[in-house]
């Protein structure tokens, strides 16, 4: 049986001592959306099944994410104390040993929640908006890895400094409590990955991976619970790819 870490006192947090707040973060999405639309307005509308679209994938997919990142960690140490202070930076063994719970439990969890969810939406609708990319384009090796490592590992450590880093260290700086702060990252995280029919099931995937940010008061563990999390959707991404498994 896996027994959860108790809350800590962090989690409570008084305010910031930081000088930004909740504009950083809408700063920081305003770059992604931004980011986003001008590569796809470069790159342009491949043909299916073409080179090109590998490019769009990795490109559209990847780069935006990173720019956000880096602009997010940029805010820390322009306007802040940089990331470590600022978005509880730890990767103690404390942080993996509660990252890994957490992602486990989340990973049973979401499991059966997607298993219900296509069920009441169908196959058809079920497929994440990164998924449908990639169910009919075979990759090169280097590619697909680079994606499967992306959606694994990077992807996850991203949208958690931006998510419960930054947007978490703003509303703290409310003086918003605990679970408000968890409540409301939480559904921002569904909402902003912009795929409507897949929000709810967003919102039951960002539930352990906030907890494990609250229960901590750490951002290495909620980390690593969205890796763990991550790990067989990456692997679908990978295998379907490389034409091993199909959609």
């Amino acid at each position: 049986m896996v027994s959860l870490p108790d809350a800590d006192s962090s989690a409570s947090t008084p305010a910031r001592d930081h000088r930004w707040g909740f504009g950083a973060f809408l700063a920081v999405y305003g770059v992604f959306v931004l980011s986003a639309v001008v590569i796809g307005a470069l790159i342009g509308k491949p043909r299916p099944g073409s080179e090109d679209t590998i490019t769009v994938i990795l490109v559209g997919t990847i780069v935006p994410t990173l720019l956000a990142t880096a602009v997010a960690l940029g805010v820390t140490v322009w306007r802040g104390n940089g990331p470590r202070a600022d978005l509880r930076w730890s990767f103690s063994r404390a942080d993996l040993r509660a990252g890994m719970k957490f992602g486990l439990i989340g990973l049973v969890v979401t499991t059966v929640a997607a298993a219900i969810w296509t069920r009441v939406v169908g196959e058809d609708n079920a497929t994440s908006s990164l998924g449908s990319l990639v169910d009919d384009q075979r990759m090169p090796v280097v590619a697909a890895i680079t994606l499967f490592l992306y959606v694994w590992l990077v992807g996850p450590l991203c949208e958690e400094i931006i998510y419960r880093g930054l947007l978490w260290g703003a509303l703290e700086r409310l003086r918003w409590g605990g679970w408000a702060v968890f409540s409301l990252t939480t559904v921002i995280f569904a909402i902003s990955h912009l795929e409507p029919l897949r929000t709810s099931l967003l919102l039951v995937i960002g539930i352990p991976i906030g907890l494990a940010r609250l229960y901590t008061g750490r951002l290495g563990a909620s980390i690593v619970a969205h890796q763990v999390n991550n790990f067989l959707p990456a692997l679908a991404v990978l295998l379907i790819s490389l034409g091993v498994m199909t959609p």
